[in-house]
């Protein structure tokens, strides 16, 4: 019996969650595991009671050319990472996983999966220790949060045009 493992077993999950997205550029999903039990899930979309992109057939961003990774001010949705923070106690996300999945919502391919610096900065407040992110159906990263504490990328010049 091939069992699949632990990891690509939760990166499923958080595939799975990303089908409720409502982003037309990229669908993300996150859960986040603590203790071997899921605390919480996310995906990518409009505040509640807001109107999403897909109800609305455009995405600004799309409209005005923003290259990805970019301009997030403009975006309507709030990402999958801070979803998932925002439906769990703190309590329960000290120590935890979270696995981030991603696709891009006009071909349906697996995207690999990062996030962005506001996401980061969440998901270091929210004492997660590792973040499991997919880039294809059986291959997926492992970030210890500590590195991106260690190797702060906010406070380099470079990072800034003025």
């Amino acid at each position: 019996m091939n069992r699949i493992d632990k990891n690509n077993y939760y990166l499923d999950i958080a595939e799975t969650v990303l089908e409720r997205s409502t982003c037309l550029r990229r669908m993300y999903g996150a859960i986040i595991v603590r203790n071997d039990e899921i605390v919480s899930s996310g995906y990518n979309g409009a505040p509640r009671g807001r109107k999403n992109c897909a109800d609305m057939n455009y995405c600004i961003r799309d409209n005005l050319g923003i290259p990805s990774g970019q301009r997030y001010e403009l975006c309507r949705s709030v990402h999958a990472e801070a979803n998932a923070i925002i439906s769990a106690a703190r309590k329960d996300t000290l120590g935890g996983t979270l696995y981030l999945a991603g696709h891009n919502a006009k071909t349906g391919e697996i995207i690999p999966a990062e996030s962005c610096s506001m996401c980061k900065r969440l998901i270091i407040n929210a004492g997660i220790e590792r973040v499991v992110a997919r880039i294809s159906k059986t291959e997926y990263t492992v970030t210890n949060v500590q590195d991106w504490i260690d190797n702060d990328d906010s406070i380099r010049e470079e990072n800034y045009v003025i």
